[in-house]
């Protein structure tokens, strides 16, 4: 399998390269050359397969020579012997043909956990077979920073940096990043939005002197890898409920496209996927982009569910790369104008394409709150407030058909975010067992500006230091 960039003029990769690279040299996204087809006995036969071993089958025809079949396998297993659940992502029936998809039971209680448990194994592998060491930088909203620092803490090959927003992420969030005592790992709070984190983020890999010197690999969704791990629990979920002989739809709590898109691929493969939903809170660049054209990002808000306050979603490359029949020109030009104007609009055949997949809906703060309230209500099961986006989004859509089942992905555990949780059913939840003691532990963080430069400055001198 090679990958190529959404650019057109990057290198083209191997599983492996792809993998390290994280984000193409020409500032692209990486993507398969071809997309492998999952015919429909090959679906059926994942019926029953324990998630570990559903997962290796999916993302086996992604990866190249570099991973042979049993270490595909291996490294599975060991992604997912550390959540909490023996199904590992299970499906709660909350009401008629509404279900949802619990992405919370892994070490970090976010479905973040799914893709960078396999993605540091898989890194850690790659760096420790050629004898090299990585330096991992990465943006959060508050879950990505969290999944990475907990997956890469006992990696020996790499060190890492997640910057996140000062401020904008909840307590435990940020506890879960800034608690962790390990030499190779650093949270950084940058005074700015979630958009600002990334934009750094970027511009450091864009800088290929500083990309080189410290021999930089990316672990947000840029990353192929994380995408590919994601792909799994569809088929995992969907077949549960009859696939391929039963088409289902998802409704996914979106911010930075990420988590949709690998819904997407999945469709593309050959999941019968019906409708894939994107749920936004009130950061609604979605919701308009779908329904006007036009790519207009706006200041971000904040509210209850911080991990989607995004306004620039970096993964929508992807998309719309696919859309426009895998044109690099139509992408760049694209990408130039959302740089140079702030804004771009979608030619009307890629977005007759785009919203031949997708249909999008606005959950504002009000309905948040109440779709926490009335499930609590209806079923006494408690989800956290990106998770009610996506229930409520899920109920609009089930208004206008109710004959496909639709898949709601639970993307936190409701401990994340006790305050807004507490507001809405008056339940305060607990954090499991394991992070009991979370809120006493001692924090280590480092406060930036919102400046690219002093991000590198003290990128280079910690790794430096801790070298």
């Amino acid at each position: 399998m090679h990958y190529v960039s959404t650019r057109g003029a990057a290198p083209t990769h191997g599983f492996a390269d792809a993998l390290l690279a994280g984000l193409a040299r020409d500032g692209g996204l990486y993507v398969p050359l071809s997309l492998p087809q999952a015919s429909p006995d090959a679906i059926r036969a994942l019926r029953g397969a324990p998630y570990p071993e559903a997962a290796a089958r999916i993302m086996a025809p992604f990866i190249d020579d570099d991973f042979g079949p049993d270490e595909i396998k291996s490294l599975a297993a060991a992604a997912y012997t550390g959540f909490d659940h023996a199904a590992v992502a299970p499906l709660r029936q909350i009401d008629n043909n509404l279900f949802t998809l619990e992405l919370f039971h892994g070490p970090t209680l976010a479905f973040k956990d799914f893709a960078m448990q396999w993605l540091g194994r898989a890194m850690n592998r790659v760096l420790g077979q050629r004898g090299a060491r990585a330096t991992i930088i990465g943006a959060t909203s508050g879950d990505t920073g969290a999944a990475a620092i907990e997956a890469f803490a006992e990696q020996s090959q790499v060190e890492v940096f997640i910057l996140y927003p000062h401020g904008r992420v909840s307590d435990v969030q940020r506890r879960q990043m800034t608690t962790v005592a390990r030499p190779n790992v650093h949270a950084l709070a940058v005074k700015g939005s979630f958009d600002d984190c990334q934009r750094i983020v970027k511009d450091l890999f864009g800088d290929l002197a500083f990309r080189d010197e410290m021999h930089l690999s990316g672990v947000n969704s840029i990353n192929w890898a994380r995408i590919l791990a994601q792909i799994a629990y569809y088929f995992f979920a969907a077949v549960a409920l009859g696939a391929p002989d039963r088409p289902v739809s998802f409704a996914v709590p979106t911010g930075n496209f990420g988590d949709i898109l690998a819904g997407y691929y999945a469709k593309r493969i050959g999941l019968p996927i019906e409708r894939l939903i994107i749920a936004t809170n009130e950061n609604d660049i979605l919701v308009r982009t779908l329904a006007s054209g036009r790519y207009a990002p706006h200041a971000v808000k904040a509210t209850q569910s911080p991990s989607m306050d995004i306004q620039v979603s970096s993964n929508f490359e992807r998309l719309l790369f696919e859309a426009s029949g895998r044109d690099p020109e139509e992408v760049v030009a694209q990408m130039s104008e959302l740089g140079n104007e702030g804004s771009f609009t979608i030619p009307a055949a890629t977005l007759t394409r785009i919203r031949a997949d997708f249909e999008a809906y606005r959950v504002d703060e009000a309905a948040c709150a109440e779709e926490m309230a009335s499930v609590h209500r209806a079923s006494g099961v408690i989800i956290d407030p990106h998770s009610a986006v996506g229930v409520h989004a899920a109920r609009q859509a089930l208004q206008a058909s109710r004959a496909t089942p639709v898949i709601a992905l639970a993307t936190a555990h409701p401990a994340k975010f006790p305050d807004a949780v507490e507001r809405a059913t008056g339940v305060r939840p607990a954090l499991p067992a394991r992070l009991k003691d979370l809120m006493d532990r001692k924090e280590t963080i480092a406060v930036l500006p919102n400046d690219r430069q002093a991000v590198a400055d003290y990128i280079r001198q910690t790794a430096r230091a801790a070298a």
